[in-house]
């Protein structure tokens, strides 16, 4: 008998499923990887990473670091997980994604209270579940998902970035170092291509003028609804910055601060840092360097990058179609369907950027359909917390403007006397509030 269905194997049905099962409700995790591609994942694991490799700053005075935080207390799984298979990367926490995926698969398909099903969805289910089929959902569900709702969804294209071989990269021009030499190696964590100022603008005007991927596969997939060119401000192709205006990338992704090249002594004029991307240190991911140029042109436009003249890519930047509901009018900042109480909504469907905030979205989903289905209230957050502000965000934004939002402390209720506190001082104090009141919340409802 199954008490839960979550439908989608990525991080946030995964965590769904994980929390659900640990308090005792019997879950079937749906997934149609391997018999059916999204067109962007590469395995049948669960929580594979498709786009970086980073899950963002460790550090406590930053969102993604309180974020990560309340997910410890909260006991999530995938964040231990992807601790087990953490790389070296300064003060974020970057992982090999092969690792980390199988991790996470081998935990969930030991649990014996979920059984995996591995084929498609085509309808909503009628029993409790949890939605967490994440920005690739097909185009059947998300027609079922529609028809549901009653309200057009949203979409927009995101962007991966490409790999190259560590030992393709010249390191006679490239250097390793971390931002201000906050790596933990002494050569620091990251490798970095440094451009002249000629060089860089070389590099921008090959960038706007080469060509691109032809989106209309993605239109034609989704059929209705998409708004062509609209792209997650929080993800644009290196090529949509660089049209943006000339220095657009160096004030961006290739900005040079905190690093100096030991040519020179002197900080360049802009800078690509390439992370590692797995365990063997062998393969390098471009950071922030999303791009849908044709593959021939990203061969061509990135060994300009002085460094890669000679680069092999592992993989290439390609786009893919990414969905998202209209959470605002549709879902209760319990993530509860407003129509359904016992539908849930996680992950990267409601509205919510980057990693931590899908693995997020998917414990908080988990643990509220299981209190729901033990007769139990749903929680509701604080909104002081980071998590509570997310949910809280995507509920009530206003849909005209509804964009997808990550961790940030602009979503946070303000604090008092903040303009007493400086930069750093804030960030400390919303991290400490966020603490104690999740703690209080938690205790008055255990």
């Amino acid at each position: 008998m199954t008490d839960l269905i979550v439908i989608g194997g990525g991080l946030a049905g995964s965590e769904a499923a994980w929390q659900a099962a640990q308090r005792g409700l019997d879950v079937s995790l749906y997934e149609m990887r391997p018999s059916i591609s999204t067109g962007a994942h590469e395995t049948e694991y669960f929580a594979e990473l498709v786009c970086s490799n980073s899950l963002g700053s460790n550090l406590p005075d930053r969102a993604s670091g309180v974020l990560k935080n309340e997910l410890r207390r909260l006991g999530s799984m995938l964040l231990e997980c992807a601790e087990v298979a953490a790389l070296p990367a300064g003060a974020a926490l970057a992982v090999d994604r092969e690792l980390f995926a199988r991790l996470v698969t081998e935990r969930i398909q030991n649990n014996p209270r979920i059984k995996v099903i591995r084929t498609e969805v085509t309808e909503i289910p009628s029993t409790p579940a949890v939605i967490a089929s994440g920005p690739l959902t097909s185009p059947a569900l998300s027609q079922k998902i529609a028809q549901l709702s009653g309200q057009e969804q949203l979409f927009f294209f995101d962007a991966i970035s490409p790999i190259v071989s560590r030992e393709s990269v010249n390191m006679q021009i490239a250097f390793r170092a971390s931002r201000y030499e906050k790596g933990e190696q002494e050569q620091g964590d990251y490798i970095n291509c440094p451009f002249t100022k000629d060089e860089y603008y070389a590099f921008v005007e090959a960038l706007r003028q080469a060509e691109r991927i032809e989106l209309h596969s993605f239109e034609d997939a989704i059929r209705s609804g998409v708004k062509a060119g609209h792209f997650f401000e929080g993800c644009l192709p290196v090529e949509i910055i660089a049209e943006r205006g000339k220095d657009s990338l160096a004030f961006g992704p290739m900005r040079p601060v905190g690093l100096r090249d030991p040519r020179t002594g002197k900080r360049p004029f802009a800078i690509v840092q390439l992370r590692q991307d797995n365990l063997a240190g062998d393969l390098y991911n471009l950071v922030g360097f999303q791009t849908n140029l044709k593959f021939p042109e990203q061969k061509r436009v990135l060994r300009m990058i002085p460094g890669l003249e000679n680069a092999e890519f592992i993989r290439y930047g390609q786009m893919h179609r990414n969905t998202f509901i209209a959470s605002p009018k549709l879902l209760r900042s319990t993530l509860q369907f407003i129509h359904r109480d016992d539908l849930f909504f996680a992950g990267q469907i409601t509205g919510v950027e980057g990693y931590m905030g899908n693995i997020a979205t998917g414990l908080f989903a988990g643990i509220n359909s299981a209190r729901l289905c033990q007769g139990q209230e749903p929680l509701t957050l604080p909104q002081t917390t980071m998590l509570g502000a997310l949910c809280h965000y995507v509920t009530h934004a206003a849909l005209k403007d509804f964009q997808p939002m990550k961790a940030n402390f602009g979503i946070l209720p303000a604090l008092e006397n903040s303009s007493r506190l400086d930069k750093r001082e804030r960030a400390m104090s919303y991290a400490n509030r966020s603490s104690t009141e999740l703690e209080t919340y938690l205790v008055s409802h255990d």
